[in-house]
């Protein structure tokens, strides 16, 4: 993409934008799952449900992370080609692999309190002390259940993902009359995505296709075990490589991310049959429940390629111009993401009860725990070496200055 007035150093602000929004949706839909009118093993049940509600974990399910793994595979071959093979590796560990340990360890024992809590919420009695307790003597069975069992997951597959593109990349360079051809078939097929109508057919068919082996009609979410779960593998490393080639080739995500009506059609109508023939999920003597299979996967995949690429689109539209609140919400959004659950599963325990309608208790589960991870960032975070880890630097503060004053980024 051509640098701007605006972006005198290249930089893709709306990228920002969309990296905060994606991490921002998983809050929302996590915090929506107590209120589905349809028990999903979740830590509660409210007492106020919806299938409202489930129809937004759905549609977010579909494509908040395939949008994370994209910008992930951007800025990582930003990252690569900026700091050399050596720096990239040294700052994928701070990034990435110290918060999947740290925070397993740290969050794990809370998010387990909190199921302990919930079930006994079902049964009309809570103790706090007792699902604290609980939480951390779980760590007791390790070895067994060690780094599974918690939303932090995607930075696993975010490393293994990451040393896979590396691998392949380093074969490529070692063979060098391969690096040519390679590199010249890659940056033609993105020039084609970028400007055929019919990419999306193209990208959905075989996305599609590893679709049809997940357990559940949708994406899988891969947590419970360190074995990789190769249909999600597939997936999100085909996003993430999308986003590396895309790095190559910053200029063809202008035409690749345009907002068109055609595309506005194909969203809605792929909606229409992912939520139509989702009932049929659960009832395997349908008499269609094959063809049902068949076509849900395809609309699915359509789904995700179409979200994905619309929400890139709307973010490019919204944040042309540098935007400090964007750009600080960015910063922030990977600590709030990675604290989340146990406050959402917390606040969910604590109002599962409160004759509230469920839209309320919604937006008060999502606001307060948003509000809180964003002042913790600010005040524990952001200028300390934890922002060095998460973001790369230390920033200074913004909500709170050192003499109480309070700034909001314009």
């Amino acid at each position: 993409m051509p640098r701007s007035p605006s972006q005198p150093d290249g930089r893709l602000d709306f990228l920002d934008g969309t990296r905060a929004f994606a991490l921002l949706l998983g809050v929302v839909f996590h915090a929506s799952l107590s209120f589905v009118p349809v028990f999903m093993g979740w830590a509660v049940q409210d007492l106020s449900t919806s299938p409202l509600v489930g129809m937004l974990a759905l549609v977010s399910h579909s494509f908040r992370m395939e949008t994370f793994f994209l910008l992930a595979g951007f800025f990582s071959h930003l990252a690569f080609h900026r700091h050399g093979l050596p720096g990239f590796v040294r700052s994928r560990v701070c990034r990435i692999v110290v918060p999947f340990v740290l925070g397993w360890f740290l969050l794990r024992p809370l998010m387990v309190s909190g199921w302990i809590m919930g079930s006994a919420s079902l049964r009309g009695d809570v103790e706090v002390w007792a699902g604290l307790l609980g939480g951390f003597q779980s760590l007791s069975s390790l070895p067994s259940g060690l780094f599974v069992g918690s939303h932090l997951w995607f930075l696993y597959y975010l490393v293994l993902i990451t040393t896979l593109t590396l691998v392949g990349r380093g074969v490529v360079v070692a063979i060098g009359s391969w690096r040519a051809a390679v590199t010249g078939r890659a940056d033609a097929f993105v020039a084609w995505l970028a400007r055929s109508r019919a990419s999306l057919g193209m990208l959905a068919v075989p996305t599609a296709v590893v679709l049809w082996f997940m357990q559940t009609w949708g994406m899988d979410t891969p947590d419970r075990s360190l074995v990789p779960h190769l249909p999600a593998l597939l997936i999100y490393g085909s996003f993430f490589v999308l986003g590396w080639m895309l790095g190559r080739q910053r200029e063809q995500i202008a035409p690749l991310v345009r907002l068109t009506w055609q595309r506005g059609i194909l969203a809605g109508l792929s909606v229409a049959l992912v939520l139509g023939l989702g009932s049929i999920e659960h009832d395997p003597a349908h008499p269609y429940y094959i063809a049902a299979h068949v076509v849900h996967s395809l609309g699915y995949a359509l789904l995700m390629w179409t979200l994905v690429f619309l929400t890139l689109g709307v973010f490019e539209k919204l944040c042309r111009r540098p935007r400090a609140f964007v750009r600080y919400v960015a910063d922030s959004s990977y600590w709030m993401y990675l604290v989340h659950l146990p406050i959402v599963v917390w606040l969910q325990v604590a109002v599962a009860e409160w004759p509230w309608h469920w839209s309320l208790k919604l937006g008060f589960v999502s606001g307060t725990t948003i509000l809180f991870a964003l002042v913790t960032y600010d005040l524990l975070v952001r200028s300390t070496w934890m922002g060095w880890l998460l973001n790369g630097q230390r920033r200074e503060r913004v909500l709170v200055l050192g003499k109480g004053r309070a700034v909001i980024p314009s």
